[in-house]
């Protein structure tokens, strides 16, 4: 792939790497923007990498964070507040598989050298306008192919992320996994046990966030072994069909999808730590595939009942899928006709109850899901007369 004569550098990234130049710091651009422009992706978020230790960028830049300094990398706010990260050229001398001590003071081919995979490994002089690829990215990306640097057992035993990282970038560009690289992540697949959870779980959402076909990121979770070691409960989806409906959602929605391969979605967000709203919504989910009669509007209105606020996510999974037909029309007619689905919707609330004889405590709630469980079969009682001629 031959390289264009220039990039279309931000003006706040060129006058950051000018700065730099002009203190004696050699500055390039490197890392996902660079390789994103080179497939024709757009992507300005330019990483720069530089001589400069962190000390020397905060001294050069009135306005920076440190986001992460222990690595060498310092952000640098522009005029609007945005943040551009600056990181010194660095080697890792010491990894657990998880976390790297690094050291500075090396030069940027050694800087690339530790870099992940030869598509992430290619630096461009935003000043100059001349590249270096030392590993041939360039060629890696016209061959459509996700290659280690170097040995591909050394980078992963760096850090095990990098196993998933590269299942990532082949599901998002359509690309195969080198075969030696593929073989030393299978080999080191045990490593992901290391991992925290909430690294896997960014890692198995912006996967699929990213991916081109999210059968795919699954299928190659699975063949690495990473679904059996953090997602269990997904494996039975690889031979029921549910992996190859997941392109058809329409919609990047890690928890939808998540929900939806998983036979118990409670167990797997748990696992990778999610939030307590996410995990709700996966549990609801997971408690409400078993579809409705369409034509039977009490039953349509009792399932819409339990779904309730994930409706629309097991309307998507039942369109993608060929299940619950006529589903989705069917909820169309309820929710047009504004019937109600849930305790606060009745036409009753509890202090209605209580002035109208029910006894104070749990027999109020009784009561109202009772009355509810009457309305859905019929949706024209409720009303406030009718409903408390129902308790009478």
């Amino acid at each position: 792939m031959p390289f264009p004569a220039t990039l279309p550098i931000p003006r706040e990234v060129l006058q950051i790497a000018e700065q730099l130049e002009a203190a004696g710091h050699a500055t390039y651009c490197v890392g996902g923007a660079i390789r994103d422009n080179l497939l024709g992706h757009p992507n300005k978020d330019f990483d720069l990498a530089t001589t400069a230790t962190p000390n020397e960028v905060r001294e050069i830049f009135r306005r920076t964070v440190p986001v992460g300094i222990e690595h060498g990398t310092v952000a640098v706010l522009d005029g609007n507040d945005a943040l551009h990260e600056v990181t010194t050229f660095r080697k890792d001398v010491k990894t657990d598989g998880r976390h790297a001590e690094v050291e500075f003071g090396v030069s940027l081919e050694e800087d690339l050298a530790r870099r992940d995979f030869t598509i992430n490994a290619i630096a461009y002089h935003p000043l100059e306008h001349t590249w270096l690829d030392p590993f041939d990215g360039a060629g890696d990306l016209e061959r459509k192919v996700i290659r280690a640097v170097g040995d591909p057992t050394q980078r992963f035993r760096e850090d095990y992320l990098r196993i998933l990282r590269a299942i990532r970038f082949a599901a998002r560009f359509g690309f195969k996994i080198d075969a030696e690289t593929c073989q030393a992540a299978k080999a080191n697949a045990e490593g992901l046990e290391h991992l925290s959870a909430e690294r896997v779980r960014d890692e198995w959402f912006k996967g699929l966030e990213t991916a081109n076909r999210g059968a795919e990121l699954v299928r190659l979770w699975d063949e690495v072994g990473a679904l059996a070691r953090w997602l269990p409960e997904t494996q039975a989806a690889m031979f029921d069909g549910r992996r190859a409906v997941i392109d058809k959602l329409g919609r990047p929605d890690p928890v939808l999808i998540t929900a939806f391969l998983s036979d118990d979605p409670t167990a797997t967000l748990s696992r990778l730590r999610c939030s307590n709203a996410q995990i709700k919504r996966a549990a609801t989910i997971g408690r409400n595939r078993v579809w409705p009669d369409a034509n039977d509007g009490a039953n349509v209105r009792r399932w819409m009942s339990g779904a309730y606020d994930v409706v629309d996510d097991l309307v998507a999974i039942s369109n993608a899928s060929g299940r619950g037909k006529g589903l989705a029309a069917a909820v169309d007619v309820e929710r047009n006709a504004g019937v109600p689905l849930a305790i606060a919707d009745l036409a009753v609330d509890g202090t209605d109850l209580i002035e109208h004889g029910v006894a104070r405590g749990p027999a109020v709630g009784k009561t109202l899901m009772r009355l509810l469980d009457d309305v859905l079969k019929d949706p024209s009682l409720n009303t406030k007369e009718q409903l408390l001629d129902l308790i009478s």
